[in-house]
């Protein structure tokens, strides 16, 4: 029986990380649809942010409360599950705490240690449910969160409680076989959380706990495998995305846009025609109408969203009423880019679909209404530029389509003639200080 056990342990654990590592597989391709782009400068300060943004959430605790709650959960994600390698080591070797033996008093300690966070993540998974389904803080309960979106959150706070709640309940039912010195399970100090429900399991016939014991243990490893393989369909994601995306965010200064090299190269050649490269050139594109126009860098930034709001709720556009939602277009970004990706898989190649991120998914209204502020790229708590997508979106739409409001003509037209955005000549710019000097 014993073997078995094991046999199916090992069928059950391979299949769910060769399953896993096929959709990383299918991530890693669909990020890098995206432009080359080099990120790889101010090598420190990248690790700096690592360090204080993904790993210290340092923009969380501008909100201390649920920053503390979500902290909580993500060391219990980090924490808690350096135990499921003696978990998996036990279900190969068909052993039972493995570690304990080796370890001794300090397992005790360990376990009491995961039992007092695991309880801790119970409880803020608990709030946070309270919070976006009876509370219902309005950045959670938008319009783009509609159907699966709030479905998906709901139900990993759901997972989460689950798999807490397993978990300390197959430590209670250990516990109590450890008392009636049931086979080989090895005995261990009092646990302070599960210990509580210990009592629970006295009197009960000792394999009806062994059931109840088994049961929660195989729950809990394969509800956690089930997660690891939820996490590419999932908002989730940002999880194991967050750490990569901080490093390779900007370090430039905030405001400091990225020049178009190939205008600055249509302008060298104006000036200096001899510059430009002999022969017939391909035909240049400005800016980005589709996904794989975006830079990989763009397309991490999507699969990385939390979905969390906090640059849409800090957008000063969307506050006074207008259409542009820097959420959604993180959204519709990561949409678009996994409808190219199942159209690639279905065909071998990417097959013309008639449809493109611009105007399919985001709308020019959308995108004028941005006053590029960066005040969605400050609030982000794992680095995202919302941003940089709208910048090149728009580009397209004015450069390539020729699409500006006739307000912003005006204003190309007299930074073009005036070198500034007034229709003034620049010869009469200074002629209010004269007016001064005459009164």
């Amino acid at each position: 029986m014993q073997i078995i056990q094991q046999i199916l342990f090992i069928l059950i654990t391979g299949f769910a990380i060769w399953f896993f590592s096929r959709n990383v597989k299918n991530i890693r391709r669909n990020i890098l649809l995206g432009r080359e782009v080099e990120l790889d400068d101010n090598k420190a300060e990248r690790w700096k942010n690592v360090l204080l943004l993904a790993f210290g959430q340092k923009k969380m605790f501008k909100y201390p409360l649920v920053a503390v709650m979500h902290f909580v959960i993500y060391a219990g994600f980090i924490i808690i599950n350096l135990e499921i390698l003696e978990i998996i080591l036990d279900g190969i070797f068909g052993t039972h705490r493995l570690f304990a033996p080796t370890l001794g008093a300090l397992y005790s300690w360990l376990i009491n240690a995961f039992e007092i966070l695991a309880f801790a993540v119970l409880l803020a998974c608990v709030i946070f449910l309270i919070r976006r389904n009876v509370i219902k803080v309005n950045r959670l309960n938008r319009k783009e969160l509609d159907g699966w979106p709030r479905t998906d959150a709901n139900l990993i706070l759901v997972t989460e409680i689950a798999l807490m709640t397993l978990f300390l309940t197959m430590n209670a039912a250990d516990k109590a076989l450890q008392l009636q010195r049931y086979g080989n399970y090895y005995h261990t100090s009092n646990f302070f959380v599960s210990g509580l429900i210990t009592p629970l399991f006295e009197g009960m016939n000792t394999s009806t706990v062994v059931i109840i014991e088994r049961i929660c243990w195989w729950l809990h490893i394969i509800g956690v495998l089930a997660f690891l393989n939820y996490l590419p369909y999932s908002k989730h994601l940002h999880i194991i995305l967050g750490f990569p995306n901080t490093y390779y965010a900007s370090t430039n200064p905030m405001g400091k846009f990225r020049n178009m090299k190939e205008i600055q190269d249509e302008v060298l050649y104006a000036m200096q025609p001899q510059l430009a490269p002999a022969g017939e050139q391909p035909a240049m594109k400005f800016g980005a109408k589709d996904v794989p126009d975006l830079t990989w860098k763009n397309l991490m930034d999507a699969y990385s969203c939390t979905e969390c709001g906090r640059c849409t709720a800090a957008c000063p556009a969307n506050i006074t009423g207008k259409k542009l939602n820097p959420r959604k277009i993180m959204m519709d970004t990561r949409d678009r880019m996994e409808e190219i990706g199942g159209n690639i898989n279905k065909n071998g190649q990417l097959i013309d679909d008639g449809k493109t991120l611009l105007h399919t998914y985001i709308t020019e209204e959308e995108l004028r209404a941005c006053t590029t502020c960066q005040a969605c790229v400050e609030e982000c708590p794992v680095s995202i530029s919302p941003l940089d997508i709208i910048v090149q979106l728009r580009r397209h739409v004015i450069m390539e389509e020729s699409r500006a409001p006739q307000e912003w003509n005006q204003m190309f037209s007299n930074v073009e003639n005036n070198f500034a955005p007034w229709k003034f000549s620049p010869d009469d710019r200074d002629k209010w200080a004269e007016e001064m000097r005459e009164s």
